[in-house]
């Protein structure tokens, strides 16, 4: 792994890859910078907005974060800073960066920034673009996948649950094959190491779940079937 670098630009200190950004601004945060640089390649409309562009040839993805939930129509990017380590943006890096090392199959930090107002603080990641991956959900709009690929899935979850990382939020839209059909896992926000494996069913549940609701909603190319290959695919680790 690369050695990672902090700067600090008064009340913003930024984490980075120097391979990736030698001298990073704090403007590498802002969308609209990369707008004017003529550089951004895509947005994702959701809780807010995801920038994906290019910088010396090379594709990233640049996202704010935001709170979820009542709390969020309140407070909507603010969260109480009790030390860099134990920032939203700090952790997911170094979690990334413990998960890479692991040889799983996730996406590469290659900078963040807290920028502190009194007590609070606001936080961006940037990480490297998964070259020509797609998530299942978008897939499942139009195509079927095929058994290997289900049990593919099973296997890439299998590996993360074996080291221990739970993951938040697992579910349809955070899962992603690229062209070659590998499986990746994405969006680590508030995910962590955890001990023990009583924590695994229920995370294995909120994904069938995201399936189900899907299913409902879009009337993706799913059906219970799949699942049982997933799950073949991940009780064969």
């Amino acid at each position: 792994m690369a050695n990672m670098q902090e700067k600090t630009f008064g009340p913003q200190t930024i984490l980075f890859d120097p391979e990736h950004f030698t001298h990073p601004e704090p403007d590498i945060f802002n969308g609209s910078f990369w707008h004017s640089q003529s550089k951004v390649l895509g947005e994702a409309k959701g809780r807010g907005t995801t920038y994906f562009f290019q910088h010396n040839k090379q594709e990233y993805v640049l996202r704010h974060y935001l709170r979820g939930g009542l709390i969020g129509k309140i407070i909507h990017d603010q969260y109480v800073f009790n030390g860099l380590n134990n920032t939203r943006a700090w952790q997911e890096f170094k979690l990334l960066q413990h998960m890479l090392e692991l040889g799983l199959a996730c996406p590469k930090p290659v900078a963040a920034q807290i920028t502190k107002t009194g007590l609070l603080y606001r936080a961006d990641i940037i990480l490297a673009k998964i070259k020509q991956a797609i998530d299942v959900f978008n897939i499942l709009l139009t195509d079927k996948i095929s058994e290997k690929i289900w049990q593919d899935i099973g296997k890439t979850i299998a590996q993360f649950h074996q080291q221990n990382i739970y993951h938040h939020d697992l579910n349809i839209h955070n899962i992603m094959l690229d062209s070659q059909n590998k499986v990746w896992l994405i969006d680590f926000d508030k995910c962590y190491v955890k001990q023990g494996t009583d924590w695994q069913q229920e995370n294995l549940s909120r994904l069938h779940r995201s399936f189900e609701k899907e299913k409902r909603l879009k009337n993706i190319q799913w059906q219970e079937s799949d699942w049982i290959k997933l799950m073949l695919g991940y009780q064969s680790i």
